[in-house]
């Protein structure tokens, strides 16, 4: 009786699981089939006169366009050195704003103080400030880092934390029971609770930070694909731009999949 029903047990468990495999390659089937539709319209829109391909450009003008600049190598200075640029703010405005966030758990008077002040600074558009940190740092790269940094601080700031006060309290109280410190229960509850909303910021900071990296380099730059973007438009190479928004959308996909990847891993090792 008692493997008869292990048995029946163990096949709907393993229906379940091929179940669930189904729907995962069902759901990545539509979505290469939404992409695919997407782009095969857009080019046949373009060559039968439905839209205006000097406008819209077309995915085939735009592979000749990165073909070309492919081979004479500036499409990869112009990814390079927006890529360097959003991952050094991206990394800064993480471990600045998750410090921030510690300062502030560790003592109630300043978050006290300064709670009101993050609150309007967050809702600031961060990037009307470029102009003006394009004025304090100089026409140069460290002013676009610093929007970059600006974009996504507070944010991670505001995240973490919630993370930290969402910690369940029966922990922290049964830390200092057995005698521990304020830097115990720091290290032992609310960083390895915090975990999820840190890997939350670090999701969210992702766009923020490639917005601020191109806002930036709309403004000062000479070099990445913010200015191929602006410097498309002016010369009416709008295949530049277009090709310039979809490396964009490319490269913000892989570092989002990379973070996913992180918070697996980090998972994975929790357990």
């Amino acid at each position: 009786m008692d493997n008869s029903s292990s048995q029946n047990i163990s096949t709907e468990q393993l229906a379940f699981l091929n179940g669930l495999k189904k729907r995962e390659r069902s759901v990545k089937l539509c979505q290469i089939f939404i992409l695919v539709a997407f782009i095969a319209i857009w080019e046949l829109t373009a060559r039968f006169g439905l839209i205006d391909a000097f406008i819209f450009s077309q995915p085939s003008r735009m592979l000749s366009a990165a073909i070309d600049m492919c081979i004479s190598g500036s499409i990869f200075k112009h990814i390079g050195i927006t890529l360097f640029e959003t991952v050094v703010g991206f990394s800064m405005g993480t471990i600045i704003g998750t410090a921030m966030a510690i300062v502030l758990w560790w003592n109630s008077f300043i978050n006290d103080v300064s709670e009101p002040y993050l609150v309007v600074f967050n809702s600031l558009p961060k990037t009307a400030l470029a102009p003006i940190i394009i004025v304090w740092l100089g026409n140069n790269m460290s002013s676009i880092i610093a929007t970059a940094l600006l974009t996504s601080v507070i944010v991670t700031v505001l995240n973490v934390s919630v993370g930290f006060s969402s910690v369940d309290n029966e922990k922290i109280k049964l830390i200092y029971t057995f005698g521990g410190t304020k830097k115990q229960v720091l290290t032992k509850v609310i960083l390895p609770a915090s975990v999820p909303a840190i890997i939350n910021a670090l999701k969210i900071n992702v766009g923020l930070s490639f917005v601020g990296v191109i806002v930036g380099e709309f403004l000062v730059a000479k070099m990445g694909l913010g200015y191929l973007i602006v410097y498309g438009s002016q010369v009416f190479k709008l295949d530049w731009v277009m090709l310039s928004v979809v490396i964009l959308a490319i490269l913000a996909a892989f570092m989002y999949k990379t973070i996913v990847l992180l918070e697996k891993k980090i998972m994975q090792w929790r357990e």
